[in-house]
């Protein structure tokens, strides 16, 4: 059998085709014995399959001798937590993020939080996978299956029985949010923070459960924070769309939130809240980039020369403030294995991608959705500073065009085009990811999608909008002058 859900670094697949329960018990069955994993650590978001999948996951991980801790329903950074606090073998969540409501996938980490991708033995997991024969698996399931034979996969109504996961001996339920939230409070002073209104805009995602566990423990250590709910209430049917921050058109709502109830912060995240997107107290917008320059001063206000990982596409305003607070500026190529194997390398105390993806050295190097609206909220708390004050003059200082999405007949030659348009003026190559060139007042980034005939630009510029919006516009006709 072939499993088309294996991406380079997770899976993902369209339900009921790509990805059923069986194939969940696959993927659950070689995962424990590749890793030879004797605990595993497994959560699911707010997906109605992913309850299903996530209980035929963990009856393959116990035939293949796993003991399984089911933690509930929960975000992707809790299962990169629970992973090193409960001194698991590996962990698994059921998650497909932001993609379309027909699909789901899972996200894979071994000992330690460290990430499974296909350079790390994901290849050798869906090989495994595929191997095992489709009677074994059925008669597997089968042992594991309610009395009932009515099931909606879709609906969230599979065939494994927890109770009969439960009497192997080999399966238990508990909740870790207790020592999570303890954790991620403990990257702040709660003493410090003032009074605060926050917007919260969970998407009807996995956040707000979390989120209201969160609250709690802030109001009995006598913080002020009121919380402004809105799509709180964890729905797989997502009433209001898949939540994806990222897209414009996802946004309003939060903003309008925030102006209407004069909030000091708007928070948004995505299905399984490993990324999250703050709006200013005027509604506005943030952009992934300059929050990656707060994270990064927060940081270093703590742990002065500590090393700093940002990703190639812009990153003029982060390596300023990094190098104005006596920080190390690392650059790395954009992705979660690289920047993660990086930080490793670079002892790096934070490490901030523009995309929203925010990684912490004693978080297992891993990405939060949590930890950097925690962050960024108290330092409005100490700097006395508005969120619009604190990042309007980073924006003046170098304003960007954010990332632009071009559908090309052949990236490859596109990119030597622009390449052979600008190479002879740039005063630097840097071919980190993708092309990045860089002249005395302006830069850019162009690099090629993975998996689609599309091409990313990133311009920014030295106090200069007229210049990067100016050739931002250049390098778009050139680009588009050989597109489909």
């Amino acid at each position: 059998m072939q499993l088309s859900c294996f991406k380079a670094y997770d899976i993902r697949g369209k339900l009921g085709e790509q990805l059923d329960e069986a194939i969940a018990y696959r993927i659950g069955r070689a995962f424990a014995e590749h890793l030879q994993a004797k605990s595993v650590v497994v959560g699911g978001d707010a997906r109605l399959t992913s309850e299903p999948l996530k209980l035929a996951l963990s009856a393959g991980l116990i035939d293949g001798g796993a003991a399984v801790t089911d933690i509930g329903m929960v975000g992707t950074e809790e299962i990169y937590f629970a992973t090193s606090d409960l001194n698991q073998d590996g962990g698994i969540v059921v998650t497909a993020s932001h993609n379309p409501i027909d699909y789901n996938g899972m996200k894979l980490v071994k000992e330690g939080s460290r990430p499974i991708s296909g350079d790390t033995g994901l290849f050798t997991i869906q090989a495994m996978a595929e191997q095992y024969d489709n009677s074994t698996v059925e008669q597997a399931l089968t042992h594991y299956t309610k009395q009932t034979q009515t099931y909606d996969f879709e609906a969230g109504q599979g065939r494994i029985d927890p109770a009969k996961l439960a009497a192997s001996g080999h399966y238990s339920q508990q909740s870790n949010k207790a020592n999570f939230t303890a954790h991620v409070l403990g990257y702040i002073d709660t003493n410090k923070l003032r009074p605060l209104k926050l917007v919260v805009n969970a998407g009807n995602g996995a956040a707000g459960p979390t989120l209201d566990y969160l609250e709690k423990v802030l109001q009995r250590a006598g913080c002020q924070i009121e919380f402004i709910k809105i799509n709180h209430q964890p729905d797989g049917t997502f009433p209001h769309g898949i939540p994806n921050p990222l897209l414009p058109e996802c946004r309003q709502q939060t903003a309008d939130a925030v102006t209407q109830h004069r909030a000091d912060m708007g928070i948004a995240w995505d299905g399984d809240f490993d990324r999250c997107f703050l709006f200013d107290e005027k509604g506005q917008f943030i952009e992934g980039y300059y929050i990656v320059g707060l994270l990064a001063q927060a940081f270093l206000d703590k742990d002065p020369g500590a090393a700093i990982i940002f990703d190639p596409r812009v990153y003029w305003n982060t390596e300023d403030i990094v190098k104005q607070a006596g920080g190390r500026p690392v650059k790395s190529k954009t992705g979660h294995a690289f920047i993660k194997e990086r930080m490793r390398k670079e002892d790096a105390v934070y490490g901030g991608e523009m995309s929203a993806h925010h990684y912490f050295r004693d978080f297992a190097y891993c990405d939060s959705g949590m930890l950097p609206w925690l962050l960024v909220a108290e330092l409005i708390c100490t700097s006395g500073k508005p969120l619009s004050q604190l990042v309007e003059e980073r924006i003046q200082a170098f304003p960007s065009s954010g990332e632009i999405n071009s559908v090309v007949k052949d990236a490859d030659a596109t990119l030597q085009k622009v390449l052979s348009h600008y190479q002879a003026d740039a005063v630097a190559l840097d071919h980190t990811d993708g092309v990045g060139l860089e002249f005395p007042e302006w830069r850019f980034n162009l690099r090629k999608s993975n998996t689609e005939p599309v091409i990313r630009l990133n311009v920014e510029s030295r106090r200069n909008i007229a210049l990067m919006e100016e050739k931002t516009k250049e390098l778009l006709q050139l680009i588009n002058s050989g597109a489909e």
